[in-house]
């Protein structure tokens, strides 16, 4: 029997029972649309989290509290980070290599407009070298200056996710909002930088003179953290070891093991965080893959309540002559016809599904995804039905006949 007799048989038989092979088709459709949907969401987090890091700048370092990795310090004996140790970073005979310092103190607030309420992501307070160091570029009004600081005015800059919810359409310069209480003017809104991961915004922010959210709410005693800007790329590593040698002095250490303080740069920091969404993305990965599996035991399922409800059929055809290639290929054929086009509808579901935000990421579909999930719902559909098929083939005409 010729290769297309038995492909016609094959599709006679799934034809027969209809509602049976869609449902199985089913459980491949979506074992292959969760692998593809689900490595492009964890692909589409990495992008995002790249994005968000390289953003900052190639001469950009953060300092921030606690001990380096490898140090043996306490808590307890950790000393917090504070304005001072951002003023001793910026002198120019200590450290010639920084271009500006900008101390961080970040805080949350429920900000008020009219009759709208809504809680930014974070409220910062810090000095306005943090907005050339974040890399934070205006859209609206302009950025709060150094004698804002020196007065602690009480005035804001808004990211552009902030002003949407709190001010919808309307210009947001100018306006007042009571943060926590605590009445700011609105100065200015920055440019969406987008790179949402899900969990967080980094458009959804509000920034505002340090002494100001110091005063307010975080007290005077600390900073969460540091930034600092190197004159260029090339003299990053430099003025991260003046960072070291200068924290190190206002902190009264003397053994560079026991830092109580971590300097990162970009490098590092991307290396870190794609090292964690590879770890995501791959478990992601193997959890779609089971349902990629149970479609596949669905197949065998499947596949054996069919032999036995065609064993006189079987019994027939052998007696008139089919040899057991021919069994065998029939039913091999209806198992693979059922992954294939299970996987050709999961792979389209898929594309599909990666056009919408899942938890706010985009999905960015990694295509050898795409390939290896149709192979291996095919390869499944073959290993999976080759014991029925096999099982079909192998049985004794008379032992079939007899079959009621």
């Amino acid at each position: 029997m010729i290769f297309w007799q038995i492909l016609r048989f094959a599709i006679g038989g799934l034809a027969a029972n209809k509602v049976r092979s869609a449902l199985t088709m089913l459980g491949v459709l979506i074992g292959v649309a969760s692998v593809i949907l689900l490595l492009a969401v964890g692909n589409g987090s990495s992008a995002a989290v790249k994005n968000s890091i390289t953003s900052l700048g190639t001469n950009s370092l953060t300092v921030s509290s606690g001990a380096s990795f490898g140090g043996s310090r306490s808590a307890a004996t950790t000393k917090k980070l504070t304005v001072a140790d951002a003023k001793a970073l910026a002198d120019p005979s200590a450290a010639p290599d920084i271009k500006s310092v900008a101390p961080v103190v970040s805080t949350s607030a429920t900000a008020i407009y009219g009759d709208i309420s809504y809680t930014p992501g974070s409220v910062l307070g810090t000095y306005p070298a943090y907005f050339e160091t974040a890399n934070e570029k205006i859209a609206k009004g302009d950025y709060f200056s150094a004698d804002d600081v020196l007065n602690a005015r009480k005035v804001a800059v808004i990211g552009s996710t902030t002003a949407t919810q709190l001010f919808d359409t309307d210009d947001p310069v100018g306006k007042s909002i009571s943060l926590g209480g605590t009445p700011f003017t609105v100065v200015g809104v920055l440019q969406t930088k987008g790179g949402s991961t899900g969990f967080s915004d980094p458009d959804d922010v509000v920034i505002a003179p340090l002494p100001t959210v110091q005063n307010a709410f975080t007290g005077f005693s600390s900073v969460s953290q540091i930034l600092v800007q190197a004159t260029s790329a090339d003299t990053t590593t430099q003025a991260q070891s003046e960072i070291t040698s200068v924290l190190m002095g206002t902190h009264s250490l003397t053994d560079p093991t026991k830092l109580d303080f971590r300097v990162s740069n970009q490098a590092s920091l991307l290396t870190a965080r794609e090292s964690t969404t590879k770890t995501f993305t791959v478990l992601l990965g193997a959890v779609a893959a089971i349902s990629l599996l149970v479609g596949g035991i669905g197949i065998t399922n499947i596949m054996l309540v069919t032999v036995t409800e065609r064993t006189r059929e079987i019994g027939i055809r052998k007696a008139l002559g089919a040899p057991k290639a021919v069994i065998l290929g029939q039913f091999l054929t209806e198992s693979t016809l059922l992954s294939v086009l299970g996987a050709g509808l999961g792979v389209a579901v898929g594309l599909i599904g990666s056009h919408f935000k899942v938890v706010g990421i985009v999905p960015v579909v990694i295509p050898s995804s795409v390939l290896g999930a149709f192979a291996i719902a095919v390869a499944i559909g073959l290993f999976f039905g080759s014991y029925p098929a096999n099982r079909a083939a192998s049985l004794r005409p008379i032992d079939a006949l007899r079959h009621e």
